[in-house]
């Protein structure tokens, strides 16, 4: 007899509960994937790409992933320490000397993976700043990015500054001098067969791609040298935007989460060491509060949030508190999350997998109300 691994009915209560917000219009769509020992429970498509409803999401569809990207780059910024190009204690400024002087030269690249850089918290660098290309991203960092405080002080999730700088460190210690993208692309994508993901949107996946839709709920735009609108950034095929800038499916970042559970490995092509993936999901900022979200959470009375930070992976840890990874998660449980639209966790004591991207950017604490009750149905669906 094949073993049960999920509550088909609560996996149905899943997606019906999905349907009652976008119908209540809370958001308009979301596609969603839940696995369990790499066996698929769910995988559906409910809803709509955008406000007018005239595009069904697909299973297919692409989304643009936001801060989720800089999951992709900190797997590979990972992966060039253990190849030995940097270490975890190397400091940025000796990567990029641009980036150097005074407090700078104290931050090292566990800084800013664990967001205890000391760098402010800055969505944009100047107003209606083109961002889709990167070495104009770095020099703009490099000219106008000064540390607030002393590296390891606070936990400031740093929404741009750090991956622009991580993203340059892999591309200038490359020892083929590669872009960001075929970095992306040779030693991530095509290992992982992530066959619709894309730096920038590659043009065979436009058709596809769920154009984004911020609701005025994200503080700036993400304008791009195509000049294709307020967000037209994330419409660029070109962009290399290592914080930002990646688009995907559901399957593709389901496997990405299964190659994590599987300690860094899938169909044979290893990506991490289990070593590194070990010490990567430890917490490494205790019981700092999140810098992000305090004021906010102060602002609906709710007790601050612990940033339980690894090594570029945000941990559920142990405290009851309002969190995307649900409260049923266990503490070891890691992912990533963007813009009040994208997550994805891997809760490895349940080897459980779950990803849901969704349509219509929505507020980030009412995001974190609304992943918080789809993780724990997803979570109490396992048998």
């Amino acid at each position: 007899m094949s073993e049960t691994l999920f509550d088909q009915q609560r996996l149905e209560h899943l997606q019906q509960v999905i349907a009652d917000d976008v119908a209540a219009g809370r958001y308009y769509g979301a596609v969603i994937a839940v696995a369990r020992r790499g066996r698929l429970g769910l995988h559906a498509a409910i809803g709509q790409a955008d406000a007018a409803g005239q595009q069904p999401l697909r299973l297919d569809s692409v989304f643009s992933i936001f801060s989720v990207t800089k999951a992709l780059t900190n797997v590979l910024v990972l992966r060039s320490i253990e190849l030995g190009r940097f270490a975890l204690t190397t400091r940025i400024s000796d990567l990029v000397p641009q980036f150097s002087g005074g407090v700078r030269n104290e931050i090292a690249i566990q800084h800013l993976l664990t967001h205890t850089s000391g760098l402010p918290i800055v969505f944009a660098i100047k107003p209606d700043m083109y961002i889709d290309r990167l070495d104009e991203m770095v020099a703009a960092v490099c000219a106008n990015i000064f540390p607030a405080e002393p590296p390891g002080q606070r936990v400031a999730y740093a929404p741009l500054a750090n991956h622009v700088l991580l993203g340059e460190a892999l591309r200038r210690t490359d020892p083929r001098r590669r872009s960001y993208r075929a970095i992306v692309q040779e030693d991530l994508l095509d290992p992982l067969k992530m066959r619709d993901t894309s730096v920038g949107l590659r043009r065979d996946l436009r058709l596809r791609h769920v154009k984004p839709d911020l609701r005025g709920n994200f503080p700036i735009t993400h304008p791009g040298h195509s000049n294709l609108g307020p967000n037209g950034a994330f419409e660029e095929e070109d962009a290399e935007m290592p914080w930002v800038g990646v688009a995907s499916t559901v399957s593709d970042m389901l496997r990405f989460a299964e190659m994590l559970r599987r300690h860094g490995e899938l169909d044979g092509a290893r990506i991490l060491s289990p070593a590194t993936l070990e010490l990567a999901t430890r917490n490494w900022t205790g019981e700092k509060p999140n810098e992000l979200t305090m004021a906010r959470y102060e602002q609906r009375g709710w007790p601050p949030e612990p940033a339980y930070m690894g090594l570029g992976f945000a941990l559920r840890g142990t405290a009851l508190c309002h969190h995307l990874f649900g409260t049923l998660a266990s503490p070891g449980t890691f992912g990533n999350h963007g813009a009040g639209s994208t997550l994805y966790w891997i809760d490895p004591e349940r080897e459980l997998c779950f990803v849901c991207l969704t349509a219509g950017v929505m507020d980030s604490l009412d995001n974190i109300e609304r992943f918080q009750r789809l993780s724990d149905i997803a979570i109490s669906a396992a048998t």
